[in-house]
């Protein structure tokens, strides 16, 4: 059973094929009753591009919609993100750790490896916007 993830939004921009919807990010805990109180809660306003444009639907700034994603691309972009970087950190200062590297340059070794990875993700995005797609209903 596959669960849409979803946000309400407000469109604040179309054109050239990108649709640009502010959303209202929240915590887990931003609805809890006490949350105005809590500073554990927090909300953030964020904005989300949308590259595939819905059929039949009339979409102008102002209008208001829910931003769809699958499970597969909220694990995909996670995996991309944060997954595959912190397994590259983690292994390149393990491996200079092992060829008794001092453990600052280690680090910095791990760091430093990170700026290809990031470098190839940038020049794929392309590719990636097809792949990591967001969706668009009617509220």
């Amino acid at each position: 059973m596959s669960h849409q993830i979803k946000h309400a939004g407000v469109v604040e921009s179309v054109e050239d094929g990108c649709i640009r919807v502010r959303i209202l990010q929240t915590s887990a805990c931003a609805g809890c009753k006490v949350a105005g109180h809590c500073h554990a809660s927090e909300a953030k306003e964020k904005i989300v591009d949308v590259y595939q444009m819905p059929t039949g639907m009339d979409l102008k700034p102002g209008m208001p919609v829910v931003v769809c994603a699958s499970p597969q691309v909220a694990a995909h972009a996670l995996l991309l993100g944060f997954g595959i970087p912190f397994l590259l950190l983690v292994g390149v200062v393990v491996l200079m750790t092992l060829l008794g590297v001092d453990e600052a340059w280690a680090a910095l070794a791990g760091l430093t490896a990170m700026i290809p990875y990031y470098i190839i993700l940038y020049f794929l995005r392309g590719r990636l916007r097809e792949k990591l797609a967001f969706t668009l209903e009617d509220r």
